[in-house]
């Protein structure tokens, strides 16, 4: 299996787990698997440049101000796909948060051997 396919079906998983975790965000299979697609665009094209632009923030935050932009990049993932619900934006950013732990724990457990990345 390609290690992209491998780490969106992780992302998919690592969605439904957050929403079955926090109250404030809903979201159906296909909200998951076609948000998880919008999710990945957003992060690759819009966060980067709110990272720039917010670079100062960050600094003063220790980091902390990049927990905001992923709310801001999951309400945004929220706002274009049906099936994909967030009460509102601090319930975001707890679903950021709690996406962010989802992620690392299941790619901890993952061993790289298995996510071939073209090699």
């Amino acid at each position: 299996m390609p290690g992209w396919i491998l780490r969106w079906l992780l992302n998919i998983l690592a969605i439904l787990l957050t929403a079955a975790i926090v109250s404030g965000f809903e979201v159906t299979i296909w909200g998951a698997i076609v948000g998880s697609i919008v999710l990945g665009v957003v992060n690759a094209v819009i966060r980067p440049l709110l990272i720039i632009v917010t670079l100062p923030l960050n600094v003063v935050s220790l980091g902390l101000f990049t927990f905001i932009i992923n709310g801001l990049m999951l309400k945004l993932t929220s706002v274009t796909i049906i099936g994909f619900e967030l009460d509102g934006f601090w319930w975001a950013v707890l679903s950021a948060i709690v996406l962010s732990l989802m992620s690392f724990a299941i790619s901890f457990f993952i061993d790289d051997k298995y996510i071939s990345w073209g090699r």
